[in-house]
C-alpha cells in the first residue's frame, strides 16, 4: 500500500518506477542538448568510460557538497549522483522517483504563478 501511494503520479494509478524510465529520461534529456554535448554524453555513458565517469561523479557529489565556494555549486550534487546512477542500478529508482517529484513540484509552482 504504502509503495503505491509513492509511486503514484498526480492523476494516475499505481504505477511501477523501474531503471530503464531514468535511463529513457537521460536519453530523452540528452537529444536536446547541442550535437558536441550528445556526443560526449554518449562517450561517457560507454561500459568502457566506468573510470572516468566514477572520478567525475565524486568530484561533482564534492563540488555540490562544498557548495558554498565561488565556482561550486549545489548544481553539482544531483548531476553526480545522475552520473554515479549509471553504474550503480539501485541510485536510478530514486533518482526517477526525485525527477518525477520534481517535474510535479514544477508544475504545480507554474501553475499558481499563471493565474
Amino acid at each position: 500500500m504504502e509503495h503505491a501511494r509513492a509511486t503514484q503520479g498526480p492523476t494516475q494509478g499505481p504505477t511501477q518506477v523501474t531503471a530503464r524510465d531514468w535511463d529513457e529520461r537521460v536519453d530523452r534529456a540528452s537529444q536536446k542538448l547541442p550535437e558536441w554535448a550528445q556526443r560526449m554524453v554518449t562517450w561517457l555513458r560507454e561500459p568502457a568510460r566506468f573510470p572516468v565517469r566514477l572520478l567525475a561523479s565524486i568530484l561533482l557529489i564534492l563540488g555540490g557538497i562544498f557548495s558554498i565556494l565561488p565556482v561550486l555549486g549545489l548544481w553539482m550534487l544531483p548531476l553526480g549522483l545522475a552520473l554515479l546512477a549509471q553504474d550503480v542500478p539501485g541510485l536510478k529508482v530514486p533518482m526517477e522517483k526525485s525527477a518525477r517529484w520534481i517535474e510535479r513540484q514544477w508544475h504545480r509552482w507554474r501553475g499558481r504563478s499563471s493565474r
